[in-house]
C-alpha cells in the first residue's frame, strides 16, 4: 500500500494596516490606497493534504461565520492558480478559522495565500513563480501583500508593493466589537462624507529602524477609512477610547476598513495587561495581544 500523502500546513496571519490613505478614485470605481502593512503572529491556520479532487473544510470558533464553502477564498486561489499551472495537484484543505470575518484583518486573503503556498510546496513551484502572483491578484486586492506576509507598503488597490521593510517587532493588541464591517459599505461612505486630505507616509525604511523611531513616523500617518467606519460602526470609537485608555499605549488606530483596531506598546508585558484589562472590561470583544512585524 503506498504511503499516504503528507500533510503540510500554513499560517495565515493577521494582516494589519498600519497607516492607510486613499489616494484616489479610479475609474473602474475601485480606489488607489497606499497603506503601510505589516502581519501579526495570530491567525488562522490552513492545513492540506495533496490528491485528489479539490475540497475545503472549515473548522474554529468563526468557520459558521465564513460562509458559503464554495465562495471561499482559499477555493477561489487554488482554481485561479490551476487556471495558469497546467498540470496542478490539488487536494483537501482544512481551515482552522481564528480570525473575525469582515474584521479589517484580512483573514480571507491571507488564507487564500496560505492555500497558494501550499499548493505550491505541494508542485515544487517556486516561492516567487510569477504564476502565485498571478493567482493572487485574480483572487482579491489583499492577497498579494499576503502571499509573503512580511511588512511592506502597498499600493494602488494592492497591486503594488514595495520591498519587504525593515520594521521592528512592535508589541500591540487587536481589538474587535464582534460586528462585521463590509468593505464595500465602509468606502460607500467615506465616498459620500467630504473630502479630506491625508498626509502621505515616508515608506522608506529609515524612519522605522527602531520601536522609538517607528511610533514617531506612524503617528504621522492615520486610516482615512476611520471616519466613515465609525459612522456605521460607532463600537469602533469605543474600541478606540478603550485601548487608548490602557497604560502604555502609544497609537490607537483602525485597521483597514474595520471594525479591528490596534494599540501599539512600548514593551509586549504593557501588552500583555492592555488585553487582560480591556477583556475583563468587554467580555463580548475578541482581544489578541501579539506582535506586529
Amino acid at each position: 500500500m503506498p504511503p499516504a500523502p503528507a500533510q503540510l500546513a500554513e499560517p495565515a496571519p493577521a494582516k494589519v494596516n498600519l497607516t492607510l490613505r486613499v489616494v484616489g478614485r479610479r475609474p473602474d470605481g475601485y480606489h488607489d490606497l497606499e497603506s503601510l502593512v505589516a502581519f501579526a503572529r495570530v491567525g488562522d491556520l490552513l492545513d492540506f493534504t495533496p490528491g485528489g479532487a479539490l475540497a475545503l473544510n472549515v473548522g474554529g470558533p468563526y468557520a459558521a461565520a465564513a460562509g458559503n464553502l464554495g465562495d471561499n477564498l482559499v477555493l477561489k486561489a487554488a482554481r485561479a492558480l490551476a487556471r495558469v499551472a497546467d498540470g496542478l495537484e490539488t487536494g483537501t484543505f482544512h481551515l482552522l478559522k481564528e480570525l473575525p470575518v469582515a474584521a479589517g484583518l484580512g483573514g480571507g486573503s491571507a488564507d487564500a495565500a496560505a492555500a497558494l503556498r501550499l499548493i505550491a510546496r505541494a508542485n515544487a513551484l517556486a516561492a516567487d513563480d510569477p504564476r502565485l502572483f498571478a493567482a493572487a491578484r485574480a483572487t482579491g486586492a489583499d492577497v498579494p501583500v499576503c502571499l509573503d506576509p512580511r511588512a511592506r507598503v502597498m499600493r494602488g488597490v494592492g497591486e503594488v508593493l514595495s520591498a519587504p521593510l525593515d520594521l521592528p517587532p512592535l508589541p500591540a493588541v487587536l481589538v474587535n466589537p464582534g460586528v462585521p464591517l463590509a468593505t464595500k459599505d465602509v468606502f460607500a461612505a467615506f465616498a459620500a462624507a467630504p473630502s479630506a486630505s491625508a498626509a502621505a507616509f515616508d515608506a522608506t525604511p529609515a524612519p522605522l529602524a527602531s520601536v522609538d523611531t517607528a511610533f514617531a513616523a506612524l503617528a504621522n500617518g492615520r486610516n482615512d477609512l476611520e471616519p466613515a467606519a465609525i459612522e456605521l460602526c460607532p463600537a469602533v470609537a469605543d474600541v478606540l477610547a478603550a485601548l487608548a485608555a490602557t497604560p502604555g499605549c502609544r497609537l490607537a488606530r483602525m485597521s483597514g476598513s474595520g471594525a479591528t483596531c490596534f494599540g501599539l506598546y512600548p514593551s509586549k508585558h504593557a501588552a500583555d495587561a492592555a488585553a487582560r484589562s480591556i477583556e475583563a472590561a468587554h467580555r463580548g470583544w475578541w482581544v489578541r495581544a501579539s506582535v506586529l512585524g
